[in-house]
């Protein structure tokens, strides 16, 4: 049956790969990607899928079903790109391959008693699309939920940060800089004690913790004592608990800014919160197997876990439904993901063979887990239990 997968990739390469090229030379942000969505829901359409947009009511996702089986395997398709460096972090190819793998497994849907999901997953970069459309059901039946991410090298057991993506105001007085200072509220000076506090925290850090962020806003003019202030930061751990504890020592430092400086502030919630990833260990084996048996060379197993891969939604997939978020390696020239150069090599002649390799494997992993009988109980149990 993987042979048949395969030969309907192959089918379908001129037109999955003209897919990816098309997504990436036209980069749309997160919650935007209205050309990009409709790009790939043209595809699957053609193919014979059912689609139903603006799902979760979110204008840009999408659900694309093939077949009728109890067992429903659902693939995430992401394509929204980084401001000003577009897709630098390869949206593109997992948006094509997603597609791939569904054209793939729908020509054997009936043989293996599956329905095959698309699933179009907005604002990964920022905005929490998946977290979104968990929370209104959209993975409720979905028995094993996997996607490949492009990177230098190839990693099967894929791991992330859990994330918090914040902004933080401060309010103050304005004032003449020059003829009256004594008069104004500095909150440019409040967001400088808080970097200055965050910078000192670095040193005391939990393994795992990390913290980063910039000055969104930092006032209008020299000689106006700034009013107002804000700093967009994103504070990642390896876990929901020690993403807690970061928060609230961070958040101390945002307080003493304000406090120094005799301003007020606030801080909000940007993006849902991203939990890690917690791949389902029987998928990653499968998957690993299928890609090296594709000729692939992917990391070893004991070093897999001192590459985290950041921070994705997916994580919050992984927590509810068994997945996987493998690594699809590409020749990109010693870049790595958010870079300008990487989202050149996103559309070279070896992202190209990612987008099939990344179908190819993704396929063959839920033919795997579809005709092992006790796999497809065990999966099958998962969704009766939630």
């Amino acid at each position: 049956m993987t042979t048949e997968a395969d030969r309907a990739i192959e089918a379908a390469s001129d037109e999955l790969i003209a897919l990816s090229h098309s997504i990436h030379a036209e980069p749309e942000l997160a919650f935007d990607e209205h050309r990009s969505a409709a790009k790939v829901v043209e595809v699957l359409r053609g193919a014979g899928f059912e689609v139903r947009t603006g799902i979760a009511g979110l204008p840009t996702a999408f659900d694309a079903r093939f077949g009728s089986g109890d067992l429903v395997v659902g693939i995430c398709a992401e394509y929204d790109a980084l401001p000003g460096i577009g897709h630098a972090c390869g949206h593109n190819i997992i948006a094509a391959s997603a597609a791939g793998a569904g054209l793939g497994l729908a020509a054997i849907a009936d043989e293996l008693g599956i329905t095959v999901r698309v699933i179009g997953t907005p604002a990964e970069e920022t905005g929490g699309g998946k977290v979104v459309m968990l929370e209104h059901g959209v993975f409720d039946d979905v028995a094993a939920a996997m996607m490949v991410h492009p990177g230098p090298f190839d990693i099967t057991g894929a791991t992330s940060l859990a994330l918090a993506d914040i902004a933080v105001t401060y309010e103050g007085r304005e004032a003449h800089a020059s003829a009256a200072p004594e008069y104004g509220r500095n909150a440019a000076d409040a967001a400088t004690v808080a970097q200055v506090a965050i910078g000192l925290l670095r040193q005391h850090l939990l393994p795992g913790q990390q913290i980063h962020g910039i000055v969104s806003d930092g006032g209008t003019a020299p000689n106006i004592v700034p009013a107002h202030t804000e700093l967009l930061y994103y504070l990642r751990a390896t876990s929901a608990d020690s993403l807690a504890d970061l928060s609230e020592r961070a958040g101390n430092c945002f307080t003493a800014g304000a406090l120094a400086a005799g301003c007020t502030h606030r801080t909000r919630t940007v993006s849902p919160t991203y939990t890690e990833l917690t791949p389902d260990p029987w998928l990653v084996q499968a998957y690993r197997e299928v890609i090296i048996g594709m000729g692939r060379a992917p990391l070893p197993v004991e070093e897999e876990g001192s590459r985290p891969l950041g921070s994705t939604d997916m994580g919050n997939v992984t927590n509810v439904v068994p997945g996987i978020h493998p690594v699809i390696g590409l020749d990109s020239g010693g870049a790595v993901t958010h870079q300008a150069a990487f989202a050149a090599a996103c559309i070279t002649e070896s992202a190209d063979r990612a987008v099939l390799d990344g179908a190819r494997a993704l396929a063959a992993t839920a033919v795997r887990a579809a005709t092992d009988p006790g796999q497809r109980d065990r999966l099958l149990e998962g969704v009766a239990r939630r």
